[in-house]
This record gives C-alpha cells, structure tokens and sequence, in this order.
C-alpha cells in the first residue's frame, strides 16, 4: 500500500449545502485515518447557512491554515474546490489541490440554470429556501450569497499550484468542460475523467488510489 507523507496537513473541503458528515467526506476520513492521518474537515456550515458566502469560507479555511505550522493539501468537492483555489492563490503554506467536481463558473451556472422568476424572488426576497443535504431539510440563504460570489473571477487564479481534478462526464451540475477550461490554460492542473456524475460517492476509492499516486510522485 502506497503511504502518504505525514510532514502534510490534510484539510478536506465539503460542498454547497453539505456537511463533514457527508458519505465523501466520511469515507476520505476512513481511508486516511487507515494510514494514522489526520483528516481535518471543517464545517463550512459554520451553524449559519443563511449567510453563507464564498467570502466566509475562504476566511475561515485561511485561519485553518494561517495557524498551522505544515505544509498544506486542500481536498475540495464543488463550492469546496472552488474555495480551495482562491486560498491556494495567497497562501503558499498550500503545495498542492485535490478538486473533486470543483464548481468552477459556480455563479454563472446557477443563474443560467435557476428558473429566473425564482431568481427574481429570491433578489427581492433577499432571501431563497433551499434544501440542505447536511441538515436534511430546506432553509433560507441570503441572497448576498450570489452577490458576494459574482465578485470572483477565476482569471486570477495564477499561483501554479500543482492541482488534480477528478470530473463526472455526466455532471449535471458543473459541467465537465469547466474544469477542462480552467486546465486548458494552467500546465500545472491535471484533468481526470470519470464515469461518474457529480456525487463522485462510488468513484472514491479509485479516486483514492490516483490521490496516493500523484502525492507520492513528487516532492
């Protein structure tokens, strides 16, 4: 079995409207607690999903990092991918991205794909309900959660962090061509294409075995 090097701190990044106790986010925790390493999954909800904002994770995985005397590996899924590029971007303490359907035009996407009389209550509103997988039930979420996100452009993102992605061919989400697009103009990120949607939950342990690969094919 292919050991992983513990000179790394772990952080795993869940998605939108999930929780550390997601089955990924589980399951990565078993597999690396199978080599005795820690893997800390912070809860992204922070008991406060109303005003969730891409902005709030950033800061909050930044502290993770900012108090952590190790070099650092994000795994991120979805909004969680998306949030581990922009700390990799200003944080050298991070060497390398495991990206696992990261949302990449997260933003663009919901408000193409969202019906747009909803979108226009949701504005008014100032707030949307919203089903909470972590929570298992529906709950309001600020609309100032668009507003804050439409303020990220991924063109920014130039640090070359060494950075592997693992991505549905059938994600109905975020489209595959998304992070086809991000790598296309980054020589240091690595597409793999999976026969998966965008859970990725039954693909995990082949993601596991290319993760253990990759981190131990270069220093």
């Amino acid at each position: 079995m292919t050991m992983l090097d513990n000179k790394f701190t772990y952080i795993y990044l869940h998605g939108f409207a999930s929780s550390p106790q997601s089955i990924k986010a589980q399951k990565f925790k078993e597999l690396f607690a199978s080599q005795n390493i820690p893997l800390i999954i912070p809860d992204l909800n922070q008991g406060d999903f109303y005003n969730l904002t891409l902005t709030r994770q950033i800061k909050q995985v930044s502290k993770y990092i900012e108090n952590d005397s190790n070099s650092v590996v994000l795994i991120g899924s979805s909004l969680g991918g998306l949030t581990a590029t922009f700390v990799a971007e200003k944080h050298t303490k991070v060497k390398r991205l495991i990206l696992l359907a990261p949302a990449f035009k997260f933003f663009s996407h919901w408000s193409k794909n969202i019906n747009q009389d909803t979108f226009r209550t949701w504005k008014n509103k100032g707030e949307l309900s919203t089903y909470h997988y972590g929570y298992d039930k529906e709950l309001p979420l600020s609309y100032q959660f668009i507003i804050d996100g439409q303020t990220y452009q991924e063109t920014i993102l130039e640090r070359p962090v060494p950075t592997l992605i693992f991505h549905g061919k059938n994600d109905q989400v975020i489209p595959i061509e998304s992070s086809y697009d991000y790598a296309q103009t980054r020589k240091w990120v690595k597409v793999i294409q999976l026969d998966s949607d965008h859970g990725l939950t039954e693909m995990v342990p082949e993601i596991w075995k290319q993760i253990q690969t990759d981190l131990n094919c270069c220093p």
